[in-house]
């Protein structure tokens, strides 16, 4: 169902950048301007258009098109020659624009409906190299790391609780099989037993707290800050464009625009880290921008939740990285017009 909601969303902004009179024209006529799509695709947008379940997302993605191609800071009313479609693509090395649409080869588009997310990346990526460089990690374990005695407090608890036998003295010797056989033992979602519940508190402000204070020790400059900020809107060498929806439906049609625009019209005034109790190990963080022409103060809030990849004790920690100001709000994303 994810699949196909990211294929309306996708390709349906993408049809509608071409002028046609609606949107049941353009699925009628499938143009070969739009590239990297076969007949499959075109039944199931048939298909979907016809059951009526995404009707929403069809709507919002043909109105963000229609518009992009109207825009100022778009088409200007200009039908491209081509659209390309990205689709569900392995990159070739670490993109730094999350562009899905390429449009007559330079107008980059990224379609973000219902999600805050700016970053999924590995916890040291974030707090140890403010996501300047990524690599790739093995043998470590960001929870050993920064909580290692709550990390071992908890998992002893854990293996009690659930009465398992035969696991390992120590969580940095948990393999696959055995981190399976605990996952699968615990409950799949809510509260852990009780002792366990309260040992995972502990655990995760001993997490949240260790990882803010490594954040703000590479953040120590106010050009180390700038380039903080930059990053975690992905501000790029080159501008592009999100059209999408939030959470609630909201349409969002924005452009991103470059570390050089950004400069020129605004300051980072201050960067601040710290940890926050939650259900999970969780870092906020907020900056203060200053704009250049008006002096007006403007603050950038968002959140990083801190867990496994695959549930409790499964997959190497990430950091999904959220933004909590609404898109438009935020400075050096330019609403479109």
């Amino acid at each position: 169902m994810a699949a196909l909601r990211t294929e309306i969303t996708e390709i349906i902004t993408g049809l509608a950048m071409l002028g046609f009179r609606d949107l049941d024209e353009a699925l009628t006529v499938r143009p070969r301007s739009v590239t990297n799509l076969t007949t499959e695709h075109y039944e199931r947008l048939d298909q979907a258009r016809s059951d009526g379940v995404h009707a929403n997302e069809f709507t919002t993605a043909w109105a963000n098109g229609h518009i992009f191609a109207r825009a100022d800071d778009g088409l200007r009313g200009r039908p491209p020659w081509s659209v390309e479609w990205k689709g569900p693509h392995k990159p070739p090395g670490y993109e730094q624009i999350p562009a899905d649409l390429r449009i007559d080869h330079v107008y980059l588009v990224s379609c973000k409906y219902g999600s805050s997310i700016l970053h999924n990346a590995s916890p040291s990526h974030v707090f140890d190299r403010a996501l300047a460089e990524k690599r790739v990690e093995r043998g470590s374990d960001w929870f050993l790391t920064t909580a290692p005695d709550e990390y071992e407090d908890l998992y002893h608890e854990c293996v009690n609780a659930t009465q398992l036998f035969g696991m390992p003295l120590s969580a940095a010797d948990l393999d696959t099989a055995d981190r399976q056989r605990l996952k699968a033992a615990l409950p799949k979602r809510g509260a852990l037993p009780d002792a366990a519940q309260k040992l995972y508190e502990a655990f995760s402000v001993a997490v949240a707290s260790a990882s803010a204070k490594r954040w703000a020790a590479v953040l120590r400059t106010p050009r180390a800050r700038e380039d903080m900020v930059w990053r975690l809107l992905r501000l790029q060498s080159a501008p592009y464009f999100v059209l999408g929806a939030t959470k609630s439906g909201e349409p969002l049609r924005y452009r991103v625009g470059t570390p050089w625009d950004f400069r020129h019209q605004f300051e980072v005034r201050s960067f601040d880290t710290w940890a926050e109790p939650a259900g999970q190990p969780m870092v906020r963080w907020r900056a203060e921008v200053s704009d250049r022409e008006s002096s007006e103060q403007r603050i950038v809030e968002g959140h990083v939740e801190i867990r496994w990849t695959h549930g409790r004790f499964s997959g190497a920690p990430e950091a999904k990285v959220h933004l909590d100001t609404h898109p438009h709000d935020v400075p050096g994303y330019f609403p479109l017009k």
